[in-house]
């Protein structure tokens, strides 16, 4: 995860909007933006301001330590099928998957209409 992706992901968690993140920071909101649309990588000298609005060490924001661990900690119980289904996405281009991932919710959905 990137320094930005786990500024995000933090915003998300603390149900911190960009607009309020904008304001504890003195960041333009137009500089947010840039970040998430752009995939810009925040200025050194923003680092502590980022940290201090999220409540994380500069370690935790620049390597994911404590962050990134709680984010990709769900584990699952997965039958033979379900591992074939996960190595079979991971050979996947991005369009194949996004199909996928697209037919999946379908699938559900119909299958929650069918238990009605």
């Amino acid at each position: 995860m990137t320094i930005t992706e786990r500024i995000f992901c933090l915003l998300k968690q603390k149900g911190m909007t960009q607009k309020d993140f904008s304001i504890a920071t003195g960041i333009a909101p137009s500089t947010i933006s840039d970040w998430k649309r752009k995939g810009f990588t925040p200025s050194a000298d923003k680092i502590m301001d980022i940290c201090a609005a999220l409540n994380v060490s500069p370690e935790q924001l620049l390597t994911g330590t404590g962050i990134d661990s709680v984010e990709d900690s769900v584990e699952y119980q997965l039958d033979y099928q379900g591992k074939q289904l996960i190595a079979e996405y991971g050979e996947l281009n991005s369009d194949a998957k996004k199909r996928l991932m697209a037919y999946a919710k379908k699938l559900r959905e119909l299958s929650q209409m069918e238990e009605l």
